[in-house]
């Protein structure tokens, strides 16, 4: 039996522990959005999952588009047309959207569009730490900084009143430990649908003249400047005459609270709390500046209110007097990385001169003692049973036998760690998603120049849809001769198995005929061979050979993701090693199977100095039988 997601429940006065995401898509709800889309890509993935929950074809569409450039422009269509629209994405997502979005900021809504941007501080899940803030002052529209749950929920559904208040496209910033958090929500009344889509056709909406339209923009920010200060987003606590004020937004917010009430400065220090943040609130920063002469910012990636307020202050130096601005800058607040409690922490320590220890050294050796050997040290690595550990494996393998150093340029997804000791440190390059195909492109061209190392570019299938087909359209105009390999798993597996063009199946439950990988390819002119990793042999003969051609080459290796082969088969394997045969210590390289092939199913057991399987987590997959060089692995049939 199927219950319904909290987050679609019209139950005022409710309160629901929801995820930040959660928390966000349930205040778009509340708001009456009609048009959702984003590409999947934490920390944001989980707006568009919530609010598929609540997708009806004539009250609500929810869509995973094949980019976030197309998503943006999705949800455009639905604000020309009146009707309420959001786009969800990741701060690297933000960058596929830009082109676009610096045009729609001249262009203009209808009905409230709003674009949510969960950065990821730290780059927990991403492959950097790009701070959006200041795209968002770059293209001239308002920024708002969600502090919290129940704040994430209202400042959502205020959004999208400002988007139709000041007809433009308005950004909401989460970050990752707010987005993946959790906390209380009470529920407001969701609203019944009314408006019906309509263009007006004596309007439009364009980017022309420009001029005029840019000077407009200007002209709202200024606007703005004053109806933020009145914003209940922006709130002050603290003493009225403190020692030094945080100035503060996001997950900042709590993390100086927390480390005010610890270190007991509730009458020294004040807190202003930030959540519009550009443009900046200029008159109600006046009174903040107006209670102190030392103020620090606590905010993460860059100092981007940090630097805008020191400009505030400078343009108004003869009003403000001597205002001394610690942060990151002064080094009390790290320059990069995501913020914890004890950065707020340590920095108030040193400006108050008090001294705090939050954990006692003695303490954390305890800890340290008690938990030594219970946690099993295993470096990241793909899922047992991966098809891409089959893939890069037998690259690994072709390119040692051809011998001339070869290359192998990748992105993010799954297969990023082909980087690392797990992918056997195959690929040597990793930028933006589809970027592995262009890259090589280059690399490819170098053969006139005299470059002899072949080159192989590898993708994920979503990131195929998303990025790489211009990439690829591009190799096959110019003729690079590189070998690209397509790496199939049926699955937007790294961001959670959402579903994409290939897989036959929308965002709504809604089954399609599935685009082919193949299909497209072949259209662009190339002869594809299609392959099962898993059958290691003929997998490696065939990249060997592609290597050698002096044409570009495609190459789809097709095999369903370990993780959704198992939901979805009705056959259970039992993987097992023959202690006779296992030769332990003996075998090449140094415990072939564990220390070289790594995948997590096979651990060494050093009492008997030989492979075992790990029962718990082995898939059964079957793999390993076929690179022990003792043949010690064998498989079963259970059920």
């Amino acid at each position: 039996m199927s219950f319904p997601h909290p987050i679609t429940l019209n139950e005022p006065g409710r309160i629901e522990l929801l995820m930040g995401n959660e928390a966000i898509a349930r205040g778009a709800l509340e708001a009456g959005v009609r048009v959702a889309a984003a590409y999947p890509g934490n920390p944001s993935s989980e707006i568009i999952e919530a609010l598929s929950r609540a997708a009806d074809p004539e009250r609500l569409h929810v869509q995973w588009s094949v980019n976030e450039k197309v998503a943006l422009e999705v949800a455009a269509g639905a604000s020309f047309f009146g009707l309420r629209a959001l786009a969800a994405m990741k701060q690297n997502g933000l960058n596929v959207a830009y082109d676009f979005l610096t045009n729609l900021n001249l262009c203009g809504v209808k009905g409230g569009l709003v674009v949510v941007v969960c950065d990821d501080p730290g780059g927990i899940s991403s492959s950097n730490e790009q701070d959006t803030r200041f795209m968002a002052r770059l293209t001239d529209i308002p920024l708002l900084e969600v502090s919290g749950f129940e704040g994430a929920r209202d400042m959502v559904r205020y959004a999208f009143d400002l988007s139709e208040e000041i007809g433009s496209v308005v950004m909401v910033r989460s970050v990752t430990r707010i987005s993946h958090g959790r906390g209380p929500v009470t529920f407001g009344p969701l609203p019944e649908p009314s408006e019906k889509p309509y263009f007006d056709p004596k309007g439009s909406f364009t980017p022309f003249p420009i001029l005029v339209k840019h000077g407009k923009r200007h002209e709202a920010l200024r606007e703005l400047e004053s109806t933020f200060s009145r914003s209940p987003y922006n709130v002050y606590t603290g003493p009225d005459n403190p020692e030094l004020v945080v100035v503060t937004s996001g997950i900042g917010v709590l993390f100086s609270e927390e480390a005010v009430e610890l270190l007991g400065l509730q009458d020294r220090v004040g807190i202003a709390r930030l959540g519009t943040t550009w443009p900046l609130p200029k008159t109600w920063l006046t009174e903040i500046i107006g209670k102190t002469d030392r103020l620090l910012v606590v905010e993460e990636v860059d100092p981007f209110i940090e630097n805008n307020l020191k400009e505030f202050l400078g343009e108004n130096a003869g009003r403000f007097g001597a205002k001394t601005v610690f942060g990151k800058a002064s080094g009390h607040i790290p320059l990069e990385g995501g913020l914890a409690p004890e950065h707020a922490i340590s920095a108030l320590k040193t400006l108050c001169e008090i001294s705090y220890e939050s954990r006692p050294e003695a303490y954390s050796k305890i800890v340290k003692e008690k938990t030594a050997g219970l946690i099993i040290d295993r470096a990241l690595g793909f899922c047992p049973g991966c098809p891409h550990r089959a893939s890069f494996w037998a690259i690994k393998n072709a390119l040692a036998k051809d011998g001339r150093d070869g290359i192998v340029t990748g992105d993010i997804g799954c297969y990023a760690m082909s980087m690392w000791p797990s992918g056997y440190s195959v690929a040597k390059t990793l930028q933006a998603m589809g970027s592995g195909l262009g890259v090589a492109a280059g690399m490819g061209i170098l053969d006139a120049m005299g470059k002899d190392q072949p080159v192989i570019a590898v993708c994920g299938d979503s990131t195929f849809f998303h990025a790489a087909i211009p990439a690829l359209i591009n190799t096959r105009f110019n003729i690079s001769p590189f070998v690209t390999i397509i790496l199939d798993n049926s699955a937007t597996a790294m961001t959670g198995f959402q579903p994409h063009p290939g897989t036959g199946m929308t965002c709504m439950g809604q089954p399609v005929d599935p685009i082919e990988v193949e299909r497209i390819c072949r259209s662009i002119g190339f002869d594809v061979k299609t392959l099962d990793p898993f059958d290691l042999d003929a997998t490696e003969s065939v990249i060997l050979e592609a290597l050698r051609s002096d044409q570009p080459q495609v190459l789809i290796f097709k095999r369903t993701c370990a993780l959704v082969a198992l939901k979805e088969s009705g056959k259970t394997y039992r993987m097992g090693v023959d202690e006779e045969k296992c030769i332990g210590e003996a075998c090449g390289c140094d415990r072939y199977c564990t220390r070289v092939f790594k995948c997590p199913g096979l651990i060494w057991n050093p009492a008997k100095g030989k492979a075992e399987i790990d029962e718990a987590i082995c898939t059964g997959c079957g793999v390993c039988t076929d690179i022990c060089p003792e043949q010690a692995i064998h498989r079963e049939v259970v059920s």
